[in-house]
């Protein structure tokens, strides 16, 4: 059990709402712990669960035989063309993701945990993955009668894809799967079954989703205890503790349970000490990639103490930030595996999961995962990498059918099986964004900048994109410079015209970077690439001041709106910085601040903090930061929501914004290091270690006020640009040669 906040936090009571739970997951496999002593719940998901709905049938509109007439349409003034080029179809979600089943633990009633801090306490331990509930006496070890003899930890193990669970409760439990969750749709056909083998008690859960053969299978095995079946349940006889190995299988037909009773219960071949062994296997993965970075804001011993729903009650204590930035890498690594993050993470406690649930690439996943380079999660991106892998063909047929075009399409919306681009209607024509590709290959290529290899896979999916915009980019306006027409910048429209336009912001700095890019990994290319890129046209200004949302004279920004696509090129690219381009860095300064929160949407906030640390702007970094701390966007499990008030369970704030602090402190690129260049004010000193740069380097970096000390590891050779407060200099590196800085004012 964990008795170090820093790396963990808990609770006094058990969760009452799914919302709570405490969390673990291994990228596959999640669970959502309760907790309760005499009422157990572990609510077991799975990143493949999606229920069927249409959306595994549909494709992407064929459209480009209209292509040329919507083109030149927008091109001659009609800036509501864009509104016909449908194929007519009513709005499509995306499968939904839902929980698969809940394991309940039952024993004899007793009085509950009570309200005794000594007598109840609930931990996940960062470090470990552990989730664990104890009641006792945590002074003298001693067992008390407010709610008896239990003990429950489980993990869900990274090295054999298995949830482990170990509770020690007396004999007589009662252990069942229950399929009953909030939202579990009328005609779902379910069948339970219970039996003894020789590997032990066996419990199964057979879902099949109506109007088809797809299901799924949960399977858990009961070790270490004597049973008798009590169906659809098992009771436990003769043992004070008992061990469970729980998996979910998808597939249609029919799932062998019995012969994966037989993988699971193999797990524990000449096992001593089965929960820990299985633990020591899983730690080896868990534990290294979760301690090569932290962050030590100094706080107050006694917050650090603290309860996590009293903590939070705490928005400007250095302690929740110190919590907050440790359970963000916790849930990012954990919810990262066969698949990255979805809008929930790995974890839902009801089938109706807003917004189906799915990965959407025009901002969420993309703050989610945009950290893992240099939050040292290669895990993380290695999933992204996994997704985008698993897709190809269907962006390919999103170029083609849409566009009439080589090379691949990312859609706005995906369940993590189907890539094809679907999900649109007029108010979200998303069929129109071309830039999904670029932001969501950028964390591969900040990956292969920071271990300096590149991977052949990125290579090879920066080329089809490239070749994307060789065949879309046809158009040219009166000046000889190319147009992206057809245009969309999620999710915002002209004040003066509809959605689709012309020259997003978002859309030229993607297509440049993707150029660019992709002349890097292929020489051979470059010269053609890099020409292309440079006929696309420059950012406008507008009559604000401001960087235009629509680089297209005529198109007047909509300034209200949780999206900060037009920023594209400040963060997460580099094309716009206070250093190289600071008439540009102004106009986008200027663009940020005009940018209104809309509904207050926690990615909102936080876009805005990333942007603003790449302009320096350290007060309003911090403000945007303070609106997602004070608004009561974290549940007591320190998993996030969408809106204040913890209205609707999301993941974007909770996995976003240790790449925020980051940001804060350091920022890298190839050739420069950035020091300390929004640092909040609630924070003046501190330490960060374990951080990648995009130049080769491992970095610890300490500071105080006034002063600042950094140490990198580089892992090459380079001459970077470093910049601080002071102004900047050259900073040599040798690969294997430590070097320590000592910086005054910053």
């Amino acid at each position: 059990m964990s008795h170090t906040p820093v790396h963990g936090t808990w609770e006094p009571a058990p969760a009452t709402r799914w919302e709570d739970a405490f969390l673990s997951g291994n990228g596959r496999h999640g669970i959502l712990v309760f907790g309760d002593p005499n009422d157990e719940r572990v609510v077991v998901t799975h990143h493949t669960l999606v229920r069927p709905n249409g959306g595994e049938h549909a494709r992407p509109p064929r459209l480009a035989d209209r292509l040329p007439l919507l083109q030149d349409r927008l091109l001659a003034g009609d800036l509501t063309a864009a509104e016909s080029f449908t194929d007519g179809r009513p709005l499509q979600w995306v499968q939904p993701f839902h929980p698969a089943f809940r394991i309940r633990v039952d024993r004899a009633a007793g009085d509950g945990p009570g309200d005794s801090r000594s007598a109840y306490r609930r931990d996940v331990d960062f470090t470990t993955g552990e989730v664990t509930a104890v009641c006792g006496d945590f002074t003298t070890g001693e067992v008390t009668a407010v709610c008896g003899d239990f003990t429950s930890r489980a993990f869900v193990s990274r090295a054999d894809d298995v949830i482990v669970q170990e509770i020690v409760a007396g004999d007589g439990l009662v252990i069942r799967l229950d399929h009953r969750l909030p939202g579990a749709p009328a005609g779902l056909r379910v069948g339970h079954g219970a039996l003894l083998t020789p590997e032990g008690a066996l419990l199964s859960l057979r879902a099949r989703y109506p109007g088809g053969d797809r299901a799924y299978t949960g399977v858990t095995l009961v070790v270490g205890a004597g049973a008798e079946l009590v169906p659809p349940a098992v009771r436990v006889t003769g043992a004070r503790s008992v061990l469970l190995l729980t998996r979910v299988l998808r597939h249609t037909g029919e799932a062998d349970v019995v012969a994966e009773a037989r993988q699971l219960r193999a797990l524990l071949a000449g096992a001593e000490r089965p929960y820990g062994e299985l633990l020591d296997r899983h730690l080896e993965l868990h534990r290294t990639a979760y301690r090569r970075v932290g962050l030590d804001l100094g706080a107050d011993p006694a917050e650090r103490a603290l309860p996590g729903s009293e903590l939070l009650r705490r928005p400007d204590s250095p302690a929740l930030l110190e919590r907050l930035f440790a359970a963000g890498r916790y849930h990012l690594l954990s919810s990262s595996g066969l698949l990255p993050p979805r809008l929930t993470g790995l974890w839902t406690g009801d089938w109706d999961t807003a917004w189906s649930g799915a990965f959407t690439t025009n901002a969420n996943l993309n703050l989610q995962t945009a950290s893992a380079p240099a939050a040292a999660l290669p895990e993380v991106t290695d999933a992204l990498a996994e997704l985008i892998s698993g897709q190809l063909d269907d962006w390919r047929e999103n170029a083609r059918a849409i566009f009439g075009a080589r090379g691949v399409v990312a859609p706005t919306h995906t369940d993590g099986e189907s890539g094809r681009t679907y999900h649109f209607d007029r108010e979200y024509p998303h069929q129109l964004w071309t830039a999904g590709a670029d932001w969501l290959l950028k964390p591969l290529v900040d990956h292969d900048e920071t271990r300096g290899e590149r991977d052949p896979r990125t290579a090879a999916v920066l080329a089809e994109a490239a070749a994307f915009y060789e065949d879309f980019l046809t158009r040219t306006d009166a000046h000889g410079r190319l147009v992206v027409v057809p245009s969309y910048s999620p999710e915002n429209r002209p004040a003066n015209a509809s959605w689709g336009a012309l020259n997003a912001a978002m859309d030229l700095s993607a297509a440049r970077h993707t150029l660019l890019t992709a002349a890097r990994y292929h020489p051979e290319r470059a010269a053609q690439w890099r020409t292309l890129a440079d006929r696309l046209p420059p950012h406008r200004v507008n009559a604000d001041g401001a960087l235009a949302e629509w680089a297209w004279p005529g198109l007047d920004d909509t300034y209200d709106h949780r999206h900060l696509s037009h920023l594209y090129g400040v963060w997460p690219l580099d094309e716009i910085n206070p250093y190289d381009t600071p008439g540009l860095a102004a106009a986008a300064h200027r663009a940020l601040a005009l940018r209104g929160a809309e509904n207050h949407s926690a990615h909102g906030h936080l876009h805005h903090a990333l942007i603003a640390a790449r302009l320096r702007d350290a007060g309003r970094a911090a403000h945007a930061l303070r609106e997602v701390l004070g608004g009561d966007f974290f549940h007591a499990s320190l998993m996030s929501a969408h809106y204040p008030r913890r209205d609707v369970y999301n993941a974007d704030a909770a996995h976003t914004l240790p790449g925020v602090l980051i940001e804060m402190l350091v920022q890298s690129t190839p050739d420069r290091l950035v020091l300390l260049p929004a640092v909040p004010d609630s924070c003046p000193a501190g330490e960060l270690r374990g951080v990648r740069t995009r130049f080769g380097a491992e970095l610890d970096l300490g500071w105080a006020p006034g002063r600042a000390t950094v140490t990198l590891r580089p892992s090459r050779t380079a001459r970077i640009d470093l910049r601080t407060s002071s102004g900047a200099q050259p900073l040599d590196l040798v690969a294997g040669e430590d070097r320590v800085l000592t910086l005054g004012t910053w």
